[in-house]
């Protein structure tokens, strides 16, 4: 099976594909889809988001994806932008029948490292340790891509 994991954001969108296989969870890419923030239009950036996601639909024929939910924030000005990227995300799932399944960053803590406390740091690691990477996944938006498809499949296991 196969996990595509998205932390949603309008300036970079984090994503992490992770292969599920009997008991294991195997590494397969991840990366970032970054917006032009000059002279771009939300509509623009929202359009080249969209296409970015299809364009990884298409090369991994994910089975399932997870996403962080959304929790507001002091700035609601970055809320209603987060917001409208999971618009976008919902949609194409929507369309290619994938289902969706949505954590909290402390579900996601939880999942990976035990302790719904942890920092960034200690994700990070637990991810290149429980992937066997050589290093932690950079930059951090891709790292939390596949910390919350690895979050899925654990949750998925239980």
């Amino acid at each position: 099976m196969i996990v595509l994991g998205i932390d949603p954001g309008l300036a970079r969108m984090g994503y992490g594909v992770i292969e599920k296989t009997g008991n294991k969870a195997i590494h397969v890419t991840h990366g970032c889809i970054t917006t032009a923030r000059e002279d771009a239009s939300a509509g623009s950036r929202l359009n080249f988001l969209y296409e970015g996601l299809k364009d990884l639909f298409i090369e991994h024929r994910p089975e399932c994806a997870a996403i962080e939910k959304l929790f507001f924030s002091k700035n609601i000005t970055s809320a209603m932008g987060v917001a409208e990227v999971r618009g976008i995300i919902l949609l194409i799932c929507a369309q290619e029948g994938v289902p969706v399944t949505e954590y909290t960053p402390n579900q996601v803590k939880q999942a990976i490292t035990g302790s719904g406390r942890a920092d960034k740091k200690q994700v990070q690691e637990m991810i290149r340790r429980l992937l066997h990477l050589e290093e932690i996944p950079r930059p951090d938006d891709a790292a939390d891509g596949l910390s919350i498809a690895l979050c899925h499949i654990h949750t998925m296991r239980h």
